[in-house]
């Protein structure tokens, strides 16, 4: 039984999401689920199809929608109608106060399945949540779409590549309208997402300081010297970047400090994390742009690493390695201090491990190596180490 009306699901973002098993799952042994990410990532898609098939009734309510807005004046007495119901509330860090209230209703009945709770762009859902759902709510982060999700071909990786994953522009009708669709969503979540949050920082000054964190794509985070090109001080620039990761819109890729006797790098390394905001934001508009630009070598970089995140396994963490001493590996995937897994990434069909690579494995003593490159077949290059395509990046963690 389906409460919400007219909802017919968006068959232009219907491919299957990898994390749908895993939310159904824990809707039947927690009593809130958390899906958050950017928006525009299909989340109340999603949801909705989660709906569709749950066994029970479902209540959603879009709290971006004025009426179901004034629905939860009093949040109390509307909720209690719906006890036995599954109440999927949509934007809800636009409504802060409702979390206090759920914890409420959820120490009266710890019944599984009551609350999917959707934000995007949200660090104050998060914390809000955190603080008030503590051990009641479990989280799943939707990225946009994935290449697993998308299809494994040639044709739908370099799509995925260029165009980014997000579905409107993954799965629009040509380059030049999945450009135009992110330049509004950059507008877009400049002038109204992130104000709608409390961050009031200008839309210019903050497009200005993403897309010089674009052409810094893949690059270790030097607040100084962006801080120079805006005219603020490193606090300020630290500031704008939080808001960017906070919003799902870049990721900081922390070093790796496994041997303290060698003179580590010390500063994360930023990606901008989908990779058609990276080439929006770079005046990239098609392939051939793309193979012609110099960024082309930190753009792979970046889109395998989101790709190789999407997949891991929730016990496993992710860092780079670099030392002072020409010793480099792009990922280590660890399990508490202890190296799994090292991956370098080229964009080349005849990869080779470079003496940086070499010292960092020697030091690292991964129990494998893969590197990730645009070709067809896996094959050993030396002992615990291999090629991998990109389109088998599932491999990494068998």
């Amino acid at each position: 039984m389906l409460v919400f009306q007219d909802y017919t699901a968006d068959n232009t973002s219907m491919l299957k999401r990898r994390i749908e098993k895993s939310i159904t799952e824990n809707l039947k042994h927690f009593p809130a689920i958390g899906l958050v990410g950017p928006r525009q990532s299909g989340k109340t898609t999603l949801a909705k199809l989660i709906a569709e098939k749950w066994p029970g009734p479902v209540t959603y309510l879009d709290l971006e929608n004025p009426q179901d807005f004034e629905k939860l004046d009093n949040s109390q007495l509307y909720l209690e109608q719906f006890k036995k119901h599954l109440v999927i509330l949509d934007e809800a860090q636009r409504k802060g106060e409702l979390f206090p209230l759920l914890r409420s209703l959820i120490d009266k009945d710890k019944r599984p399945g009551r609350f999917m709770i959707l934000g995007s762009a949200s660090p104050s859902l998060k914390r809000q949540a955190s603080e008030s759902l503590a051990g009641r709510i479990a989280y799943h982060e939707l990225s946009p779409f994935t290449l697993d999700e998308a299809g494994v071909s040639d044709a739908n990786l370099n799509k995925l590549w260029l165009r980014g994953g997000y579905p409107q522009s993954y799965l629009a009708d040509s380059d030049k309208i999945a450009t135009v669709w992110m330049q509004n969503f950059i507008q877009t979540h400049l002038e109204r997402d992130l104000p709608a949050l409390g961050i009031r920082v200008p839309s210019t000054t903050l497009l200005r300081f993403w897309t010089m964190l674009a052409h810094c794509n893949g690059q270790l985070w030097n607040a100084a010297k962006l801080a120079d090109s805006l005219g603020v001080d490193s606090k300020t620039t630290r500031r704008y970047l939080d808001i960017l990761e906070d919003s799902f819109m870049i990721k900081q890729l922390q070093p790796f400090f496994a041997n303290t006797k060698k003179r580590l790098v010390k500063s994360p390394k930023i990606y901008i994390r989908d990779t058609g905001l990276l080439h929006t934001l770079l005046k990239i508009q098609s392939f051939d742009d793309l193979t012609a630009n110099p960024a082309l070598g930190s753009s792979w970089e970046g889109f395998c690493i989101e790709q190789i995140i999407a997949l891991k396994p929730s016990n496993f963490d992710t860092y780079f390695y670099r030392t002072q001493a020409a010793a480099e590996i792009d990922l280590v995937l660890t399990k508490g201090l202890k190296t799994e897994i090292a991956v370098e990434i080229k964009y080349s069909l005849t990869p080779k491990i470079t003496k940086s690579t070499a010292n960092a494995i020697a030091e690292l003593k991964p129990q494998k190596t893969w590197i990730v490159y645009p070709g067809k077949e896996s094959y050993p290059i030396r002992k615990n180490v291999w090629t991998l395509p990109v389109t088998n990046l599932n491999k990494i963690f068998e």
